[in-house]
């Protein structure tokens, strides 16, 4: 026999199990012929895998859309990945956003209380942004990868063992289907032999399919441990978000609500809280704002001399009569006679304003 014959009878072959399978499955479906069960355990188990499968798909999904709101780029992402080459590095939100604050403030001046303020936020976000990008690659590796692997790996092969599975139950089927039909005695015997044949491949392929499934298990365990990786990350990157913004809030300073209108004169914010203190120490208002103590401004208020005071938030001038502050930087103050109690007067080089003494700390 040569090898163009033995192709041939094993295409006639399988083109005649095929629709030996094709017409049990049209049978069984029209209520014509019997199915064999699978058992109770095996059918929970293929639940439990299929169950498992749709689940993982869709968290897998949902987190790439949370790590990467924009769907052109999970697109250009995911592009890369199949042609095995590394994804070009973009700007994220935050690292643009911080340019662009970045850039205003260099152009407003950074020695303006305003764009001062634009600097640091703009450095703070691009903080941010980088923590964000550390929380896309942990997450991407520690949490997407394993559920992707599963998905494209150990599910593919669940679904074709079940796949074969389900022929081979066909098969049985079909040849206990055949010899019910038999009539004469050598048939009956053929079909025999064909039924106790089927039902060994069908065992063995239920047993293979069953030690699969009963895997699943530990693929939840795996991924258990993989889910903790992705909110250890997550708790990472808030807490450094936070840091981050705290420590910004420190260098902005709180800015209470102290500005007027054009015609009206502004006024300073005056403590809610007193404390004992000694020299230039500070007390903390009921608004968390850290103000100087009174005790050397009223003694600078009853001196006819000029003090050196260090800044300790950044101001906004109201109107031109004030002088605007950056924090700790250190300036001229002295009294004068009429001025309002919560003010002094400050002076930078040529330039010279009031200021509030809420925002200012004493040099010896």
């Amino acid at each position: 026999m040569n090898i163009m014959d033995f192709n041939v009878k094993k295409l006639a072959a399988d083109a005649g199990t095929f629709l030996s399978r094709a017409v049990q499955f049209t049978e069984e479906k029209l209520g014509q012929a019997e199915k064999t069960e699978l058992d109770a355990h095996l059918e929970n188990l293929l639940s439990k895998a299929e169950c498992t499968k749709i689940w993982t798909e869709k968290i897998m999904k949902q987190t790439e859309v949370l790590l990467q709101p924009n769907p052109n780029a999970r697109i250009e992402e995911f592009v890369y990945e199949k042609l095995d080459r590394k994804a070009p590095s973009r700007i994220n939100n935050p690292e643009l956003l911080g340019q662009y604050m970045i850039d205003a403030g260099t152009e407003f001046g950074p020695g303006t209380a305003y764009g001062n303020a634009l600097i640091k936020c703009g450095e703070t976000q691009k903080r941010i942004g980088t923590a964000d990008r550390e929380l896309i690659q942990t997450s991407a590796l520690n949490f997407l990868t394993p559920l992707r692997n599963f998905i494209e790996g150990d599910y593919k092969t669940i679904a074709k063992e079940r796949k074969l599975l389900q022929n081979k139950r066909l098969d049985l089927d079909a040849a206990k289907t055949r010899l019910k039909k038999a009539k004469a005695a050598e048939t009956r015997a053929s079909s025999e032999q064909e039924l106790r044949i089927t039902q060994s491949e069908f065992d063995r392929q239920a047993e293979i399919t069953r030690l699969l499934l009963e895997g699943i298990s530990s693929t939840h365990a795996h991924h258990l441990r993989c889910l903790n990786d992705f909110v250890e990350a997550q708790m990472t990157y808030y807490a450094q978000c936070y840091q981050y913004m705290l420590d910004l809030q420190k260098q902005l300073g709180s800015f209470p609500s102290n500005y007027c209108n054009n015609n009206q004169t502004s006024v300073a914010p005056a403590p809610s809280a007193s404390s004992n203190v000694i020299g230039s120490s500070a007390l903390t208002s009921t608004s968390g704002l850290v103000i100087t103590s009174p005790s050397n401004l009223i003694d600078l208020k009853e001196c006819s001399g000029s003090r050196k005071a260090r800044v300790l938030y950044d101001y906004d001038a109201a109107n031109s009569s004030e002088l605007s502050l950056l924090a700790d930087e250190v300036i001229t103050v002295f009294s004068v006679v009429g001025m309002d109690s919560d003010w002094l007067m400050g002076e930078r080089g040529n330039q010279k304003g009031r200021v509030p003494i809420t925002y200012l700390e004493l040099l010896n």
